[in-house]
């Protein structure tokens, strides 16, 4: 049935190896269990019911992946997306003053709008239109950028007012930040030692071999619980979670009030969501489908309608549920690291996701620097695709290169694809190279300019 469904032998993967590649994908991802509730019951945002977003968390991103398994057979997960939770909470709830039943409306008339795109050829042109050489660009950009959360989940980088950034300081912070960058580079060299022997599950292993040492150092005391600086108990909590509170948020956005919300106002919004949401997703589609060798001849992705279509319907179930834009995570790079190429791997992070409501208070305890390890590998492994960019041609190489190096920096998938789109089209139209531009590359130029100035 499985060999039917998902065509495992056709795409040289195993039921294990899947099985092993959804678990990897899920435990890179649990983090958001933990950080999507913290954000959008934040009382300075939206300040929403926790355990309500917990539950509304965990349904959409299991619909949404489960949406992608049996829609696109891709081993791609999906989650309330990072930034767009913050902004949702911050920006519309917090700075604009917008309620969150608001702010879930345009959510929701997001993934509409998405679904008659994915059913027409709209998206799908636009992933199409994206030159090759932009594509490896963003692959690599989607590598540096997880690797880049991976240090910061280490605590390995930190922020500095002078630089930006900047390594721990190890001694000054060692029961918090310090432990936790150590165990992490540990974790790191356990991950990659193990790969390189060919063990299955090595970054699966990596991850809980990790926890399992800071569990260690928590019980010997060289590890800290400071809760006011973020750090909390590695050790899990056995307990229930409060299934009524779901009813806080299902169906709430049908309750938004708009009498305070000009259209114009609702419209920016709107605007907003949909821009950055739709430029992610098709990001992390050609990052993570390009690493796992799932792009044709030309570069195109076979089943990106569906999976387009997958993305916006847990859009819309999500914001029903109560949680902001669902979208594809990145983290599913683990997951292809792994080895997953079909939709059981996905079947398989989204039952997690499912089962994480009965016991969240377990999963949500996974810390950031476990996962670190992982992220920093699975980003290592995407580098690597640009190498598959000719660097003597230096009109295609620039804007690929600005593309990779924007990510990490502006901390944002989809404004390292306008750069690389708008630096494209510019480099080749002077050089008088504007043969080698599609007619719907300027028209994203143009949509990106245009929302640099009005949005």
């Amino acid at each position: 049935m499985l060999e039917k469904m998902f065509k495992l032998s056709e795409n040289h993967t195993t039921i294990k190896t899947e099985i092993v590649a959804g678990i990897t994908t899920f435990m890179t991802m649990a983090y958001i269990l933990a950080v999507n509730p913290n954000l959008l019951s934040n009382e300075f945002g939206s300040n929403m019911d926790a355990t309500a977003v917990l539950i509304a968390t965990c349904l959409a991103s299991f619909v949404g992946t489960l949406a992608m398994a049996l829609l696109a057979n891709y081993p791609f997960a999906l989650a309330p997306g990072m930034g767009l939770n913050a902004y949702f909470s911050f920006t519309v709830c917090g700075a604009m003053g917008y309620s969150w039943q608001v702010a879930l409306m345009a959510v929701f008339v997001e993934g509409l709008i998405f679904i008659v795109l994915s059913l027409t050829n709209v998206r799908e042109a636009i992933f199409d239109a994206i030159p090759s050489t932009l594509k490896k660009g963003v692959s690599a950009g989607i590598g540096l950028f997880i690797a880049f959360i991976g240090l910061q989940g280490a605590h390995i980088v930190v922020a500095n007012d002078s630089t930006l950034v900047s390594y721990v300081d190890f001694a000054g912070n060692w029961n918090t930040q310090g432990i936790c960058a150590v165990l992490s580079l540990v974790g790191l060299m356990v991950t990659v030692v193990l790969y390189i022997k060919g063990v299955k599950g090595s970054i699966l292993i990596g991850i809980v071999a990790t926890w399992i040492l800071g569990i260690l150092m928590e019980l010997i005391g060289v590890y800290t619980v400071d809760a006011e600086a973020g750090f909390y108990s590695l050790i899990p909590a056995f307990a229930m979670t409060d299934f009524t509170a779901i009813g806080n948020t299902f169906g709430q956005c049908f309750q938004a009030d708009f009498s305070n919300v000009g259209i114009f106002n609702f419209i920016v919004v709107l605007l907003s969501f949909l821009f950055v949401d739709m430029f992610d997703t098709i990001g992390t589609l050609i990052g993570v489908s390009s690493k796992a060798g799932m792009l044709d001849k030309d570069e195109k992705l076979p089943r990106i309608r569906p999976a387009l279509l997958a993305d916006a319907i847990a859009t819309s179930v999500g914001a029903v549920f109560g949680t902001s834009t669902t979208t594809t995570f990145v983290e599913s790079s683990a997951g292809v690291g792994e080895g997953a190429r079909t939709g059981l791997a996905s079947v398989v992070t989204g039952f997690l996701f499912l089962l994480a409501i009965f016991f969240a208070p377990i999963f949500t305890v996974i810390p950031g620097f476990a996962t670190a390890p992982a992220l920093i590998f699975v980003g290592f492994l995407m580098v690597s695709s640009i190498l598959q960019v000719d660097f003597d041609d230096v009109m295609e190489a620039v804007p690929a290169y600005l593309c990779m190096l924007a990510m990490p920096l502006v901390y944002s998938i989809s404004e390292g694809i306008a750069i690389g789109v708008i630096s494209y089209v510019v480099i080749h139209l002077v050089c008088g190279k504007s043969k080698k531009i599609t007619p719907l590359m300027y028209v994203l130029a143009v949509l990106f300019i245009c929302k640099y100035i009005f949005l």
